[in-house]
């Protein structure tokens, strides 16, 4: 308790006003019983005096003799003198008294004289004119008492007030740490709650039994820590739920205060401008991501209060911009959110590409539907080798529109996810081995060898069986059609690691390195125009890039222009 400053403040107050208090009773007290016993000494050394003046009718004091004056002496407890008109004693019951005093002549003069002492070896002296019968100062009588007596009765009263200063002192002390404690307790109890509370500690609680204004606070001090609490848990969640959010979200949030600095940044923004957001935080925009643009428009925003759009380039990405001022007046800062646009603006891009191609694909078997169509309704048809030879025609375009129609579909399903497959273990010798013999026939009849090298014969790996069946179909179909004749195709896997690798090489008339990335793409043709004459559609390579990717996957390519081409896919192994 000692330890409390609060304490020592009120108990060394309360208990130093309480002892001056005391001391200041005592000091009267003393004063007052000083002035008392001056005037009782007066009173007693008068009554004496007066005695043997009012007895002068009957007795000369002149005549007294100091065995009467030692009588007297001893019962009043003073001394006795009978002086002179002229200031000489006449009889004393003294030993040595005083002659020519100064207060017998005052006495002489005034009728009567008091003297006080003024330290204990002094005298309290008074003294009085004894008249003759004819009224003339005869004698004066002097009553006189030493004032060690007073001493005395000092020393008594000083031992009487020590003992009363000590006992006053002790209750003080007493009352004094009782009462500053019960104060201070609650005090103590208030300030551990708060210190609790600044803690982050809401559950403590202040137990103080006052009901005075003490027990209301430490009331109030609960209320408030339970309230304080509560919504420090809701904000908490708040937090977590925004933190969450902001988290998942794909989309890059910066929030800047009115000088644009940095406030919060989520993990999407710092993955765009390649910086981890809780080192940004209290930064410049600017210095954070450098691009003045965006800094402009931020500041648009916020001087304005209005919410600001536009593009920007940033490194390989090109992002969307809203900056959206906060509410405030003048705005305290903004928020602005980037969308990174690069994939949609490519998937547009191929969009647009697909829409044309596909016009362009379809309307190049049309055209041809069309115009022998209307030459046998031109009256081409009379004639049996034309009428025949027609609509050998239209059926081969019909068959292509019909081929780019399902490899279109095909496709269509495999990218969107929405085609099931069935994936299991399949064996790459069987499946190679239908392949082999589904082209057999058309390489014999131009003349390709069609070989199979039979490295891992128990190779298997985990796909659809009927996917794995359209990859070396479409593969094989492009070495057949791409090798002239005499040339040759060879079909071979083996076993890398975790992968089997499945290689369809030939030896045809190769693809330029600068296009070889770009012959998965839709409807990309090296040479287009001797792939139409091949009959292709442009999207079988495509087919094999996404059927691979979906059974886990890849492929690539390998070509040397005028020598031949090698396709790598790589499948999980079983």
């Amino acid at each position: 308790m000692f330890r409390s400053r609060l304490f020592l403040k009120l108990f060394v107050g309360f208990t130093s006003l309480s002892l001056l208090s005391a001391a200041a009773l005592l000091a009267i007290t003393w004063q007052g019983e000083s002035q008392d016993h001056y005037r009782r000494t007066e009173a007693e050394l008068r009554t004496v005096a007066s005695v043997l003046v009012g007895r002068s009718d009957r007795f000369d004091p002149t005549m007294l003799t100091e065995s009467d004056l030692q009588d007297l002496a001893v019962a009043a407890g003073a001394e006795v003198t009978v002086y002179s008109p002229a200031g000489r004693p006449i009889v004393s019951s003294a030993e040595a008294p005083q002659e020519n005093d100064p207060s017998v002549k005052i006495a002489l003069q005034a009728g009567q004289s008091w003297r006080p002492a003024t330290d204990t070896s002094d005298r309290f002296t008074y003294d009085r004119v004894w008249r003759n019968a004819a009224g003339q100062p005869a004698a004066v009588v002097r009553v006189a008492r030493s004032a060690a007596s007073l001493a005395e009765w000092r020393n008594r009263l000083w031992r009487l007030y020590a003992w009363y200063a000590l006992a006053t002192s002790v209750l003080v002390l007493a009352a004094g740490f009782t009462l500053v404690s019960h104060l201070v307790r609650p005090v103590q109890t208030l300030n551990r709650v708060a210190q609790s509370m600044a803690a982050g500690d809401y559950d403590q609680r202040a137990f103080v039994p006052n009901r005075d204004e003490l027990g209301a606070l430490a009331d109030s001090y609960n209320r408030l820590s339970r309230e304080l609490g509560r919504r420090l848990t809701e904000l908490r969640e708040s937090d977590q739920l925004q933190a969450t959010v902001l988290g998942g979200m794909i989309e890059g949030v910066v929030a800047i205060d009115d000088r644009k600095r940095v406030l919060f940044a989520n993990p999407a923004a710092g993955k765009l401008f390649g910086f981890l957001p809780p080192q940004v935080e209290g930064r410049p925009l600017l210095e954070v991501v450098r691009n003045h643009p965006l800094h402009q428009a931020a500041t648009a925003a916020i001087v304005s209060r209005r919410p600001q759009r536009l593009e920007i380039d940033w490194e390989e990405h090109q992002l969307a911009v809203h900056v959206t001022p906060l509410v405030g007046d003048p705005s305290t800062g903004a928020v602005v959110v980037l969308h990174d646009t690069t994939e949609l603006n490519r998937l547009e891009s191929l969009r647009r590409d697909f829409v044309a191609n596909v016009s362009h694909e379809l309307k190049t078997p049309l055209s041809s539907i069309k115009a022998y169509t209307e030459t046998l309704l031109g009256g081409a048809a009379e004639e049996a080798a034309t009428r025949t030879r027609f609509l050998r025609e239209i059926e081969e375009q019909a068959n292509r529109l019909d081929e780019l129609i399902r490899d279109m579909l095909d496709l269509a399903r495999i990218e969107s996810a929405q085609q099931p497959f069935a994936i299991q273990t399949v064996g790459v010798t069987a499946a190679v081995e239908a392949c082999r013999k589904h082209h057999a026939p058309r390489a014999e009849a131009k003349q390709v060898r069609l070989l199979v090298d039979d490295q891992s014969p128990l190779a298997q790996v985990q796909a659809d069986p009927d996917g794995l069946r359209v990859i070396l179909n479409n593969l094989v179909d492009n070495a057949v059609k791409y090798t002239p004749t005499g040339g040759e195709v060879r079909i071979d896997w083996r076993v890398v690691e975790q992968m089997v690798e499945i290689s369809v090489a030939d030896t045809g008339i190769g693809i330029p390195a600068d296009k070889a990335a770009r012959v998965f793409e839709r409807f990309y043709r090296v040479d287009a125009a001797r792939s139409r004459d091949l009959g292709g559609t442009g999207l079988g390579l495509s087919i094999v890039k996404h059927l691979a990717q979906s059974f886990g996957g890849s492929v690539a390519v390998q070509s040397v222009p005028q020598q031949g081409t090698k396709f790598i896919v790589s499948l999980p192994a079983a």
